[in-house]
């Protein structure tokens, strides 16, 4: 199976989804214990949660598990956060510090070498294709990467989580406008909290990708699954009237976002997109 679905479409603004996948390779499924098998920290139903919010948006999306290798961390294995408490690029544990590998059976060096190639890497070059395609056409791209997580997770922040967190690495990713059309939409959501640059402040994606004098511009929404799930627990179940009410919200949202388009073209440079040197 492939490690990454593409769905193009016409809009400037690409989704990418790097945290929905459950695919497990056997002879990976087969080191993980009890634990890791349940998949605990998938992006639980965000696919779902966006499908249809922006018809022509184009859609990359990781098919595989950040189990098997995250997607959204540096894939020379820099911490995103120092200091603070995070899982790595090939996790060791969940994110309640609970070992998801069997005994003896982690993750060695020889086994991220090949899980970055064989699967971080090719997303990553799709991704990339896909945004050289959409300057091209627009003379800029607008990156929304879409994340979720338990609204509840001692280990990695204290307390409860806000509804919506909107990532931009202290503005650096993206042109003020579409921060400011981003999270001004999240604080007039009528019974929903967000904060800018919180806790998530921008994974690797975002902070990679976003270049705004380039013309690329990138933002990271990062939602507490207790906003469209019925329980935060398994079997991690889609609420559909939350899920529509949160959907209202959203898809408003992404419509600004693709409209701030020309504006933002009109100060990009006509180079295609080739990616931030490392």
């Amino acid at each position: 199976m492939s490690p990454f679905e593409v769905r193009r479409g016409a809009s400037p603004v690409i989704l990418g989804l790097p945290h929905t996948g459950t695919d497990l390779p056997p002879e990976i499924a087969a080191r993980l214990n009890d634990e890791g098998l349940r998949l605990r920290d998938t992006d639980w139903h965000i696919e779902r949660l966006y499908d249809g919010l922006l018809p022509e948006a184009t859609i990359v999306r990781a098919t595989f598990h950040r189990y098997v290798v995250d997607a959204n961390r540096d894939p020379d294995g820099v911490s995103l956060y120092p200091g603070q408490n995070t899982t790595s690029l090939v996790p060791e544990t969940d994110f309640d510090d609970q070992p998801i590998w069997r005994d003896g059976k982690g993750p060695t060096p020889r086994d991220i070498a090949e899980r970055l190639a064989a699967y971080h890497a090719p997303y990553h070059a799709a991704l990339a294709a896909e945004i050289d395609r959409v300057k091209a056409m627009h003379g800029t791209a607008i990156l929304y990467d879409c994340h979720s997580i338990r609204s509840v997770v001692p280990f990695l922040f204290e307390g409860t989580l806000p509804d919506l967190n909107v990532g931009t690495a202290g503005g650096t990713t993206c042109d003020p406008r579409v921060e400011a059309a981003t999270i001004q939409a999240c604080r007039a959501a009528r019974g929903y909290t967000s904060v800018l640059d919180g806790r998530f402040k921008g994974g690797w994606t975002t902070r990679h990708y976003g270049r705004p004098a380039s013309g690329v511009h990138a933002i990271q929404m990062e939602i507490a699954q207790s906003a469209y799930l019925a329980s935060e627990a398994p079997p991690f179940a889609y609420d559909g009237a939350k899920a529509e009410r949160l959907r209202a919200v959203l898809g408003p949202l992404l419509a600004t976002l693709e409209a701030l388009a020309p504006d933002l073209a009109a100060a990009a440079p006509a180079h295609s997109f080739e990616g931030p040197a490392r």
